[in-house]
């Protein structure tokens, strides 16, 4: 602790070893001094007109003149704002310093203990390994984050930033100097230069590389993250949002990819990792894959039993009942990854286990119970193994035990082979999930409740996400009930809701009458499914007009058609898909 010691003793502040690092006055420097005294005997902290004071007395109010080495000493980096809200120091005026509580910085004090802030570099030598690469890599993304760092704080100090961008500089060129002296391929030099990544690009493959080691909370993976580590200021920020959108390279490349997740506040934010291909190459560039990894829709067309559909519609496309959207953000969030990695940690979960969930989505018909399975795997990053449960009974009669597991085993085998993890979709589960039948007399309810216990086992067992819809929880067996995860009710819409669903359903395109209200057709208590069918019926029949036109009156004959349920065989026509 020589500097701090020097520092605090030499009767001329100018002579200690650290003055010259500190680029700032000696009535500034000796408020550094006081701070540092009060530091060593236990006080971290102090009021700013307290220690003005102890320096320049009370006389004449003259320590007043010194708030603003207090406000450069800010700028400068090395105090800070001791406050639960620090305010930016450029939007401070002198006198609301006066009693405000400040603090040394980290900064400061590394520079007292060490001496110098300069980042001491070892001899240039070759790399041994693509290892001590990446530690270079690796320091090179915190550097990156530091700065990201200092622009984002309520002190931003110039000097903090250009003493990090000089370390920069040096340590890119240090790993420039090393490649050159490595005679051995470092892979993961190669794949950068393969792929012609440019800075910016190349600092955020880096950075997502680095969580990957670090198997640490993913705090770089964030989108906004991404983009501040490579951004200067709020246009830069704009600019680079490009960088990590639909359509940039480093996706549809397919070098990383995202996963969409429900944050606490109702929004949607992306995580982005490497994908994992490209990420086994870099991490175990020896291993070579001796099996090529199977396309999941290549293995469906052999199969008659599921469809597989990748999904379109993400969780902004589905409006829902506000109690459903709250239960299902609640899903989302013990669903994330971090979560997940947290109970492992604790002990809640194997350290093996994959994400996994058994979810009921129940309500009535239309009311988003399919779309929203869709959009969950969506978010999820998912494709969807569906099956139409409704059809068990016809296709599986006097074969029960053996085709009810058939179902689950061929959705094994498709995933092992693939080595992916679709979700499994149970349409129409009434069938499965109904109440079993007691004092049993016919073969039918036999074959019944032998089917049912087989898939109560099969369930009870499953590994990965499986969503199962039906229309009415109450006929549910509570045996089945007790091993779903998750019970989410769908309900039918309120008047905004329906409003919303009007709006997104009707045609954007298509002339409508002058009085044209939607609000009035919400009045009616459709469900989003009824909607949709009115509205594609509706639009059948405006389209065989000579001037076509939607009008209210159309509309409203179809809603009360729909409440009747009396479509005729040529509305039918309507129902498309």
């Amino acid at each position: 602790m020589k500097y701090l010691l020097d520092f605090i003793d030499q009767k001329s502040i100018t002579q200690s070893e650290i003055y010259p690092h500190l680029k700032c006055e000696t009535t500034q420097a000796e408020i550094l001094k006081l701070l540092s005294t009060r530091y060593i005997s236990g006080s971290e902290d102090g009021i700013v007109f307290e220690i003005l004071q102890s320096i320049y007395g009370e006389d004449d109010y003259k320590f007043l003149d010194h708030l603003k080495d207090v406000k450069v000493l800010l700028e400068l980096g090395w105090l800070t704002q001791s406050s639960f809200a620090p305010l930016k120091v450029n939007d401070l005026s002198e006198l609301e310093l006066l009693n405000t509580a400040i603090a040394l910085t980290p900064a400061f004090l590394r520079l007292v203990e060490i001496g110098s802030l300069e980042m001491e570099l070892p001899d240039i030598k070759p790399y041994e390994d693509h290892l001590e690469y990446l530690q270079d890599q690796f320091l090179r993304v915190e550097l990156y984050a530091q700065m990201s760092m200092i622009r984002h704080s309520v002190h931003e100090s110039s000097l903090g930033i250009d003493r990090i961008q000089n370390k920069l500089e040096l340590l890119e060129k240090r790993i420039l100097d090393r490649l050159s002296q490595t005679e051995q391929e470092i892979i993961l030099d190669k794949y950068i230069k393969q792929k012609k990544f440019d800075k910016n690009e190349e600092i955020i493959f880096l950075a997502l590389l680095k969580e990957e080691y670090n198997a640490a909370e993913s705090s770089l993976r964030e989108m906004n993250s991404l983009i501040d580590l490579v951004s200067l200021d709020e246009y830069d920020r704009i600019k680079n949002r490009s960088l990590l959108e639909e359509g940039a390279r480093l996706i549809s490349e397919e070098i990383i990819d995202y996963e969409e997740m429900l944050n606490p506040f109702g929004g949607i934010t992306r995580a982005f990792y490497i994908v994992d291909s490209v990420l086994q190459n870099i991490i175990h560039p020896q291993k070579k894959k001796k099996v090529q990894k199977l396309k999941l829709n290549n293995l469906i067309k052999e199969q008659d039993m599921f469809e597989l559909i990748d999904p379109q519609t993400s969780l902004e496309d589905v409006v829902l009942h506000p109690k459903t959207v709250e239960t299902l953000e609640s899903l989302m969030r013990q669903m994330d990854k971090e979560v997940v990695a947290r109970l492992v940690k604790w002990g809640i979960k194997d350290k093996k286990a994959t994400l996994d969930a058994r979810i009921i989505f129940y309500g009535a018909p239309g009311t988003g119970k399919t779309m929203t399975s869709h959009s969950l795997a969506k978010s999820l990053k998912r494709q969807i193994l569906a099956f139409d449960c409704s059809k068990i009974l016809s296709m599986y009669v006097g074969e029960s035990e053996k085709n009810v597991r058939k179902i689950f085993d061929t959705y094994y085998e498709l995933t092992q082979k693939t080595k992916t993890e679709p979700i499994l979709l149970l349409n129409e589960a009434d069938q499965f999930l109904g109440a079993r039948s007691s004092g049993v007399t016919s073969g039918a309810d036999q074959m019944h409740n032998q089917m049912q216990n087989i898939f109560l086992e099969q369930i009870e067992n499953f590994k990965g996400i499986l969503i199962a819809t039906t229309n009415l929880l109450e006929n549910i067996d509570s045996a089945f009930s007790r091993r779903f995860n998750y019970k989410i009710e769908f309900k039918k819409p309120t008047l905004d809701q329906r409003v919303l669903l009007w709006e997104k359903m009707l045609p954007q395109n298509a002339p409508f009458e002058k009085n044209f209200d939607i609000k009035k057709l919400a009045t009616y208590d459709l469900t989003g499914g009824q909607i949709n069918l009115v509205v594609k019926n509706t639009a059948f029949v405006v389209a065989t007009h000579e001037e076509p036109l939607f009008s209210m009156k159309e509309f409203i004959q179809e809603i009360d058609k729909e409440k009747k349920g009396s479509f005729d065989s040529e509305k039918l026509m309507g129902f498309i898909n």
